[in-house]
Parts: structure tokens; sequence; C-alpha cells
């Protein structure tokens, strides 16, 4: 609809859709106001009353609050297409993602953001991006894609291209590598998105200097004050494994910190955690549970989110902004009535038709010649140990005994297993072995092509043969995840899509999620956290305390390798 259109509509109160009888949440007032809402295709044209239009909905008195919005997310970390992935988290009242496609940047590079960018421009969800700023995230591991400034200018002028995604080698910011300088330059004046865990003090000033100017990485309160205070925004953080974020907001609260700087993001949660607890609205549910204000909790899951990503006309309900808006029956549990969708209509969930994916992104697992010798792991008696802390990405390092046969080599036992990291995109050989604490795994092996952020094959296992017959079930199908037990895969979810995605139906994912969960339990893992997310995230090197890359174990501390 034309602007003047617009203008008129507003002054005669002549609209396409109202919803009356609402208790609308105003981000600006921080009030609550019974009003009816007025639409003209996708533009709010007013809040009041007196409106007339060929379609109306009685809220009955349900809070009409701005869409949710999750500031920081990779959807190829559901695992499913985005046609699904919208699918999934929009009947709990997300409207709009922030999405660095920097999973499928790190195997496909250039041309597996442009499939990604592609296959979300007509979704009734508004998927805003963020450019991926790191791949591969350090030089310490192999990647399938490396992307330079130069690669980034043919995306600068995209309508949904918001910034640059996390920064995740701090190293290279705050040494002022040529590389990532020039790549900060390049985005000078856009939002710039930080991943700076634990990172304080000299080196985190140089950082904030750098550009980035938000942070989804805190583990703690101080840490969360700490940024606030140098300028940065704040996205608070719950997905699958990284999901202790409750005391952070009650020491929020009990501190009586603003909230303004604050956002809620999922970053990585499976499809199985949203369809049992929600999207972004358990977020919101989680922070009134802690004590934050209901409308305070509604502008960190919308506003907030909005003014810091600079999208102008979404995240607040009035005049001018877009009808991205959702029904809750109250402000305490965020359950959904009605979801509104960037058209301005009421979501529904249709069958769309299948999208054309480029052939660019699929056939992305090779791995060299591989024999149990591979896995042999030569052990001294005191070993360094990747110590797993459930609820956190952040680990440990453990100096331990270990078991060893009677050539010196590694024998699970006493709670340790092997870990494995492949170089799976260029036939390197690459091969990196090292010890893990935490999953205790008896009688098998688990294995993904979702390795973050390069995605090489990880295996732990506690027997190199089940590990050996992962890897093999894993490349046999061109990426995914599987469990094995005793010589037998007991459940596999192939992701032939750059070894990240399917384009499966939900329903099917979901059941080979479950199947994977339940064979994961059965050869010992357990713990707070998603294992299939949890070991994921052992192979990237930006993240404290220590991982493994296909390059060997690293010191994600003091970045370097351990030899």
């Amino acid at each position: 609809m034309k602007l003047h259109e617009l203008i008129t509509s507003s002054l005669t109160g002549q609209a396409t859709l109202v919803i009356k009888n609402a208790n609308v949440v105003n981000v600006f007032t921080d009030e609550i106001i019974k009003a009816d809402v007025a639409l003209c295709d996708d533009t709010i044209i007013g809040v009041g009353e007196g409106f007339t239009a060929p379609e109306v909905i009685d809220a009955e008195g349900a809070y009409l609050c701005p869409g949710f919005i999750d500031a920081h997310v990779h959807i190829e970390s559901s695992m499913v297409i985005p046609d699904s992935f919208a699918r999934v988290i929009m009947p709990y009242g997300t409207t709009t993602i922030i999405a660095d496609p920097h999973e499928i940047a790190n195997v496909a590079g250039v041309a597996g953001i442009r499939a990604i960018y592609k296959l979300t421009d007509d979704l009734p969800l508004r998927v805003m991006f963020m450019m991926p700023s790191c791949v591969p995230a350090t030089p310490f591991e192999n990647s399938g894609a490396t992307l330079i400034a130069e690669d980034m200018e043919q995306f600068m002028r995209k309508s949904r291209m918001l910034g640059l995604g996390e920064v995740m080698d701090c190293g290279s910011a705050i040494n002022c590598s040529k590389d990532m300088l020039d790549k900060l330059r390049l985005f000078d004046g856009r939002p710039i998105d930080g991943h700076a865990p634990l990172l304080t003090g000299r080196a985190l000033n140089a950082y904030r200097i750098a550009g980035p100017s938000t942070d989804h990485e805190c583990s703690n309160f101080d840490e969360v004050l700490e940024k606030l205070r140098t300028g940065m925004r704040i996205l608070l953080r719950v997905g699958s494994a990284a999901n202790d974020i409750d005391k952070v907001l009650t020491e929020i609260v009990r501190r009586g910190l603003p909230t303004d700087n604050m956002m809620f993001c999922t970053d990585d949660k499976h499809i199985e955690n949203i369809r049992q607890e929600g999207h972004i609205n358990y977020i919101a549910r989680l922070a009134v549970k802690c004590g934050v204000d209901p409308v305070q909790a509604v502008k960190m899951a919308s506003y907030n989110a909005a003014r810091a990503y600079g999208l102008k006309n979404i995240g607040a309900i009035a005049p001018g902004y877009k009808g991205d808006m959702v029904l809750f029956k109250d402000l305490k549990d965020f359950e959904v009535v009605q979801v509104f969708t960037r058209f301005g209509k009421p979501y529904e969930d249709k069958p769309t038709p299948m999208p054309i994916i480029p052939p660019a992104v699929f056939n992305s697992v090779h791995l060299p010649p591989l024999s149990l010798d591979s896995f042999a792991l030569e052990a001294k008696e005191i070993m360094p140990v990747i110590s797993l802390i459930d609820g956190q990405l952040v680990n440990n390092r453990e100096d331990l005994p270990v078991l060893r046969d009677e050539h010196g080599m590694f024998v699970s036992g006493n709670g340790l297993n092997k870990l494995a990291v492949i170089e799976r995109h260029h036939l390197t050989g690459n091969i990196g072995l090292g010890i893990l604490k935490g999953f205790g795994i008896k009688g098998g092996a688990i294995a993904s092509t979702v390795g973050h952020d390069s995605h090489n094959l990880i295996i732990a296992g506690d027997n190199d043969e089940d590990m050996l017959i992962a890897a093999d079930a894993l490349q046999d199908c061109g990426g995914g995840i599987c469990v094995v037990s005793r010589g037998i895969v007991l459940a596999r979810l192939p992701l032939p899509i750059a070894g990240l995605m399917t384009d499966a139906p939900v329903d099917d994912v979901l059941e080979r999620q479950r199947a994977l969960l339940d064979a994961a339990e059965y050869i010992g893992i357990s713990g707070a956290s998603d294992p299939m997310v949890t070991l994921s995230f052992l192979a990237l090197p930006v993240i404290p305390s220590i991982r493994l890359t296909d390059k060997g174990l690293f010191d994600s501390v003091n970045f370097c390798f351990i030899q």
C-alpha cells in the first residue's frame, strides 16, 4: 500500500484488519493499554478505537505484544531447511530472527550463504542476516571454505543483510589482523556482533574499540556487568546446551540492573526442545519467573533487539510499524493465542512447495581412508582432559591419570572417553585425538558432521571399532548424526545438505532425534544438556577452556595447541 493511502486510512479509520479488545503492551511508555489495533495490509495505522475493517478479530482481553525476535540464531543448527524451521518457531510467537549463516558458510562458502538467503525469501517469518565474519572461526582448524572481505562485498546491498556476524576470533580483532580489520572496516557503521566468552579488562576494551557491540556468551553476572559497562548489548541465551541463564537473570533483578540493552536469543536450540518448551517465549517466561517485570521481558524479547539491529519498523505496536505481533493469554506463561506474520495476517501452518536447493551444498563429506589405527592415541600417565560442565558451553581442562594398554595407547575407563575430529572437506588426512570427561560412554560411540564451526566429523566413544563404524555410517549418508553400539548403528539422522540440514519433514526429523537421544542414553551419555549439541561444540576453539580441532588439542584461553 502506498504512503498516501496509509495516511488516508489512518485518518478515516478504515483498515483491512482490526484486532479489538486487546491489552496492548506499549514498549515506549511501559504501559498496558486496553485498545483496538488497526492494520492496512502489513502496516499498523492506529491504536485506539473506532476503526472499521472487513476482518475483525476479538482478542477477548489477551495481551497483544510486538512479535518476538530471536536476536542471534543459526538456522542450520535446527538441522532442517528454513521453511521447516519457520513452521516450528512461529507458533510460539517468534516472528523475526537475526540469522548468522556461518555454519553453511564454513562448509560451502559464498554458495552456502546465497542458498540459505534465497530459501528465506518468501517465508512468513521475517529473516534478517548478519554476514559471517569468521570462516573459519580461527586459523587453528580446517573448514570447507574461507571468507575474506572481498567475498563479502557482493552481499552489502542486500536489503536483509544487516551487519557483520559474531566476531569469534577475538585474537585477530585485538591483535589487528589485516584480514579481520578489513572486515570490520567494511561494516563500520552497521551492527557488528561479538562473541567474547570470559574476555575481560584491557582485552575487552580493545575488542570494543575494534567494533563488536553485542555479546551472547556471558556465563555469569560479573561478565554481563563488565560488558554492559563498556556499552555492549547483552544477548541472554537459552539453547539446548547453554541453558544456565536463570542465575544471571536472578542476579540482574536483585541488583536492579536496567534491561534496556538486553535481549534474548537461542543461538542453537533443537526443534525437539522448542516443541517441548517454546522458543523466545520460553526465555520470556523464565525471565518473569526470575523476577523480571513482564513488560520489560516483552521489550527484551522484541523492541530491544529491533533497536540493537536498526530495525526501525518492527518491535513495537504503534502507527507506522509493521504488523508482526503476537497475542498471549497472559504475561507470565506466555502461552500463544494468535500470531500475526510479517504480512500482517494471522499465521497459518500451511504446506508450501518444496524449495529448489542448489547442488553446491550437497556431497560435502570427504573422509580419508580410515582404519582402527586412525584412532590410536599415544598417552602418558597424566593427560590433559576436556572436562564438560553441565548446562554450559564453556568447559574445564583437567590433567588426570588415564588407562593405557600394553603399547602405551589410551584406553577408555574411569569416566574418560576418546574424542576424534576428522577433517572432512579437503582430504587433508588430519585427525585430532583427545580425551573427554563427562559423557561416560560405555560400549559405543556418537558421531556428527555438525562440529562447530568448521563442521569436521567429530566422534566420541569408548572403543575404536564403534568409532570407525560411526565414521563410515555418516560418510555413506552424506553427513549427519549417529550412535553406534557394539558394531550396530542404533540410530542415524542423515543431513545431506552440507552435512548440516535435511529437507525431510519435521516430524520425521524429530522421530530420528528422539531415537538418537534414546541411543545416546543407552550407551551411557547423561546430563542436563542435549548430547548432540554438546558434542558439536567440542571442536570450537574460540570457547574456553580446551577444545579439539582436526589439527589437535587446543588451549582456547591462551590460543595455542597443547603438546
